[in-house]
């Protein structure tokens, strides 16, 4: 009797008094801990309590009803009583298995199986094992997750606007809500369905255009636009150009600002490689946001949709215009062609900021620009051009020449201070569509430090871009012309004598077969 008293006693002692709490309980006692100091009113108190039960992801009753079990039971009362296989199944693996295998399959080779179909043989199966056959409602919730997901496969489109939220889908299964008006950004690429020219009338193609827009309020925020193909380097340029605040010259002959900025929470993109790759991984842990991926193509409305207007406003009604639709192509878009890239840049950042930012969204009577601002819960801080140079810009490295000189692409640039590093390796960084000017840094300590900027010795070089200048450089190499900087300067002179006149030709040629058009229709 005397020894069935001593265990009845030792197990209530461990009962009562367990000899490691586990970090939940702890956790808990730690919380009830601090709401047992003394509070000068109810209100401090009150807070207390909040506070405490955010910590320990509970409502302030339930962290009340902890007390009270503490002050009743003592550290019994804490103990966590959740079952140590929670969430998981408690059925046979080879059943789960079969389970398994038989959902894959239930709607092939003929098959047609439902639930009760795969029970069926889960339960035959269990009886040829010689163990207990589990339930029929264990099999089906089971086998409910693995439907429930089938069903998400199956959705089609994004949720979208619920009410006056927006909620998108991504590719692991979560969902954003954009709620600010820079928490999520979209990044996409398409053509320009429209055919260029450089400066001297030659033909370049089509460019690609980058654009950066705001999930909440459509917005857009930024662009790049050039002849580089989709890549990491080019939807960096586009954020850098998002991220900063806008200044253009009067040549631009804007009647407002493009006042958007900021750095995002999180950029939501397709699931390409230049939005994986590690460039851009580099430069959103740098920057401090993240990448998230869409679930499906299909979900990428909010741009395609900016990319389709562009398409019917703007490219559409220009000269050079050749469409997608190779069925519904105009002809002679070669001949016609009479743009620059910088023209069409012009006009493209003047669409955005006079039409597009100021178009009326209909769910808020506000225009997209005043929707982004009314989003703005504080100003963001801005990181510095040259640490977004660092990030954001094509690089490549150099031996400083004598003279502090350093040569790129054939062309030789100098800048300030340079002659110092004479014989030193250093790292530039470049705008592919403005040859005009690079950035020179030096590596310090693993660093790179900003030097100085560095432009063309030849002034005749203007802001080419690397895709004019590489054309230059071909047609120069037909004339069997050494590359010297007297023999550019003299290609340059031959090459500016005549392609104004061509030009207004051209686009005289252009009007009329406009008009003539128009008329007979």
């Amino acid at each position: 009797m005397e020894a069935l008293f001593e265990d009845a006693q030792n197990s209530y002692e461990q009962a009562v008094f367990p000899a490691q709490l586990s970090p939940v309980s702890q956790q808990r006692l730690d919380a009830i801990m601090r709401l047992l100091e003394p509070c000068a009113s109810r209100k401090e108190y009150g807070e207390k309590l909040r506070a405490e039960a955010e910590k320990l992801g509970v409502s302030e009753r339930t962290l009340h009803r902890y007390k009270r079990t503490w002050q009743e039971k003592g550290l019994v009362g804490l103990m966590d009583d959740t079952r140590a296989d929670k969430g998981k199944s408690r059925i046979h693996s080879e059943l789960q298995a079969l389970a398994q295998k038989l959902f894959k399959s239930r709607n092939r080779n003929g098959k047609r199986l439902n639930r009760k179909d795969i029970y069926l043989h889960v339960r035959q199966k269990a009886i040829d094992l010689g163990i207990k056959p589990p339930a029929q409602s264990t099999i089906y919730d089971f086998l409910k997750p693995l439907y429930e997901s089938e069903e998400c496969k199956k959705s089609i489109r994004t949720p979208g606007w619920q009410g006056e939220a927006l909620i998108l889908s991504t590719k692991d299964g979560g969902q954003l809500e954009p709620a600010e008006g820079y928490q999520v950004w979209q990044i996409d690429h398409t053509p320009a369905d429209i055919l260029l020219v450089d400066s001297h009338g030659k033909l370049l193609g089509c460019p690609w255009l980058t654009i950066v827009v705001d999930s909440r309020s459509r917005c857009i925020m930024g662009m790049h636009l050039g002849f580089d193909a989709p890549s990491s380097k080019v939807v960096t340029l586009a954020l850098r150009h998002a991220i900063l605040p806008k200044r253009y010259p009067e040549s631009y002959a804007l009647k407002a600002e493009w006042g958007t900025f900021g750095i995002p929470k999180c950029i939501y993109t397709d699931n390409g490689k230049d939005f994986r790759s590690d460039h851009a991984q580099q430069v959103s842990g740098q920057l401090g946001f993240t990448w998230r991926y869409r679930s499906r193509p299909s979900e990428g409305g909010i741009v395609e949709r900016f990319f389709r207007t562009l398409n019917d406003q703007v490219w559409s009604k220009l000269e050079g215009y050749k469409g997608s639709n190779v069925q519904e192509r105009p002809e002679g878009a070669e001949k016609f062609a009479v743009f620059t890239l910088e023209a069409v840049h012009k006009g493209l950042v003047r669409y955005i900021v006079h039409q597009y930012n100021q178009s009326v969204d209909e769910r808020t009577g506000q225009n997209r620009y005043q929707r982004w601002e009314a989003g703005l819960l504080h100003s963001p801080v801005l990181p510095t051009e040259r640490e977004l140079d660092i990030c954001l810009m094509k690089q490549g490295t150099r031996r400083v020449q004598r003279r502090g000189q350093i040569s790129f692409e054939d062309i030789v640039y100098k800048g300030e201070y340079l002659a110092g590093y004479a014989g030193q390796q250093v790292v530039f960084r470049y705008d592919p569509d403005n040859l005009g000017v690079i950035y020179i840094y030096r590596l310090e300590h693993g660093k790179e430090e900003f030097l100085t900027r560095a432009f063309p010795v030849l002034e005749e070089f203007g802001e080419r871009s690397l895709r004019e200048w590489q054309t230059i450089k071909k047609e120069m190499k037909k004339s069997n012309a050494v590359m010297t900087p007297t023999n550019i300067s003299d290609f340059f002179d031959k090459e500016d004598k005549s392609p104004q006149k061509t030009l207004r030709q051209r686009r005289k040629g252009a009007r009329k077969e406009n008009k003539r058009l128009l008329t007979d229709s």
